[in-house]
């Protein structure tokens, strides 16, 4: 018995993007059935997607072989397979991105982690995939780390749509916002538009994952929640804030809050536990797509996350009193998100090495 709750969460004003792209999925009509009939108005992708899709299908084989024949290979080879998968995407949401005033219907395609310590290489490369994706609706994903935070800057006073990805905290997430409107003041200053989009990433389901075991079974899967709940305030203060309403005033839109990693990790829990906790107007929550079938097959929308962030610093101090270090956790779930970031990039350049040696 399918359930409306998609279509109820999009009412709400939530955007539901999937977490998921393949060629298969866009062969097949079912990115397009899922628009069409589960509220789907955007797209995530990243490397470890793209890995699984390319190492264990023959979908981009014949591709493959095309592009090695015109002489790429590795990186080059596998933007170029990426760009068209999500160019296509981007096409299918085009219709919801004007329908929304441009607001939604965006997917995301990550630069290469291994740029991280480099922000003139990122930057360089933010620019060159947006112009050769030519869609207006495309963001370029770069992680928010003390690193990545010029990066987003000065991608952000070029113009270039920006997914500010690997959020943990509301500290790093006040972090992503400020690179984002120091961006928007430079243009602004430079006599530029001051419309240019960005959405903030912040990471749910790590933060359970990460305490497991180390706090009483009543916090158990409290804490993911509770972080988020405490980002929503400050996401809501700052769109309220004199500094971001002097930016609105000149043409500037809100960097829109997004919920990521929200599929349920923990068997015994609800596996929609992260899309009906999390319901907020003006926000974006990216699902993997068991997540999102299962939601459109058995979710509810529950009570709306409160403006001032509920129970959150309870709920967060309560863990403190469990004796977790809140501000090294999340520096130790960004600095391993990262460095999962380079380990899927390399799997992924692998998995296109091997094919393209038995391809060739």
């Amino acid at each position: 018995m399918a359930s409306n709750a998609p279509k109820l969460l999009n009412q709400l004003g939530q955007s539901l993007w999937l977490d998921n792209i393949t060629r298969d999925l866009l062969d097949s009509g079912t990115l397009k059935r899922y628009i069409d009939e589960l509220s789907v108005t955007g797209l995530t992708s990243n490397p470890t997607i793209f890995d699984n899709a390319i190492s264990r299908s023959s979908w981009y084989d014949q591709e493959i072989r095309k592009q090695l024949d015109a002489g790429a290979s590795g990186e080059g080879l596998f933007f170029s397979l990426a760009i068209q998968d999500l160019g296509r995407a981007a096409d299918l949401f085009l219709p919801v991105h004007e329908r929304s005033g441009t607001v939604d219907g965006f997917v995301s395609l990550e630069v290469s982690p291994l740029l991280a310590y480099d922000t003139k290489a990122t930057v360089a490369q933010a620019k060159l995939l947006h112009a050769q994706a030519g869609r207006r609706n495309v963001f370029i994903k770069i992680p928010g780390t003390t690193e990545g935070l010029p990066a987003i800057e000065e991608a952000i006073f070029s113009g270039i749509p920006i997914n500010v990805t690997l959020l943990f905290s509301t500290a790093q997430y006040q972090a992503a916002a400020d690179a984002y409107m120091k961006g928007l003041e430079g243009r602004v200053a430079a006599g530029l538009s001051a419309d240019v989009r960005s959405v903030a990433s912040l990471f749910v389901s790590r933060w359970d994952v990460a305490v497991t075991g180390k706090v009483p079974a009543e916090l158990r899967n409290t804490l993911g929640m509770a972080v988020s709940r405490q980002a929503y305030k400050a996401y809501r203060d700052i769109l309220e804030s004199d500094r971001f309403q002097r930016l609105e005033n000149v043409g500037a839109r809100p960097q829109r809050f997004l919920f990521a990693s929200t599929g349920t990790k923990d068997k015994a829990a609800s596996d929609t536990l992260y899309i009906a906790g999390l319901a907020a107007p003006n926000t974006v929550n990216t699902m993997p797509e068991e997540t999102l079938q299962a939601f459109a097959d058995h979710g509810a929308v529950a009570v709306p996350l409160s403006r001032d962030g509920g129970d959150a610093e309870a709920v967060l101090a309560a863990h403190v009193k469990a004796g977790i270090d809140l501000a090294a956790l999340a520096a130790q779930l960004q600095s391993d998100g990262a460095k999962g970031f380079v380990k899927s990039w390399d799997g992924l350049l692998g998995a296109i090495g091997a094919k393209s040696k038995v391809l060739a």
